[in-house]
């Protein structure tokens, strides 16, 4: 079994829940999973691990986190071929333009889309979202 690190950059918690529940999932799944807020990890210590699961929520007009977890992924973009993807987050506007753009860059690099498309949710995951988080990660430890 690999081991997946679940990096995530949350402003209101939305995306931070996702990426418990992510988490849980690898585990429940008989994985094993570290879970990082994406200032707590480099890119070099990202790249050890087999399979990643990125979490970021739709900022500005329809962007990744500028600031911190922008820069984070530019860095790793690059190194993704061969691995396990896994991309999630949150969005209150607009209509999920930029986990399109984002599947299509990580597609481009090689990596393996877990799940063929990114999962979002709109403002505060539910239940049936948190569900399909678990999910996620039990796609990512299998």
């Amino acid at each position: 079994m690999s081991k997946t690190a679940v990096i995530y950059w949350s402003q209101t918690g939305n995306t931070e829940q996702m990426a418990n529940a992510v988490a849980e999932g690898v585990i429940a799944a008989g994985g094993e999973a570290e879970l990082f807020p994406v200032s707590d990890i480099t890119p070099e210590d990202a790249l050890a691990y087999s399979s990643l699961a990125l979490g970021c929520p739709a900022m500005g007009a329809e962007e990744l986190e500028e600031a911190e977890f922008a820069p984070f992924y530019e860095a790793i973009q690059g190194s993704l071929a061969g691995k396990r993807v896994a991309l999630f987050g949150s969005y209150g506007w607009g209509d999920g333009e930029w986990m399109r753009n984002w599947q299509a860059e990580v597609e481009s690099t090689g990596a393996e889309l877990v799940g063929g498309e990114g999962l979002i949710t709109n403002n505060e995951p539910d239940e049936e979202a948190l569900e399909a988080c678990k999910s996620l990660g039990a796609a990512l430890a299998s």
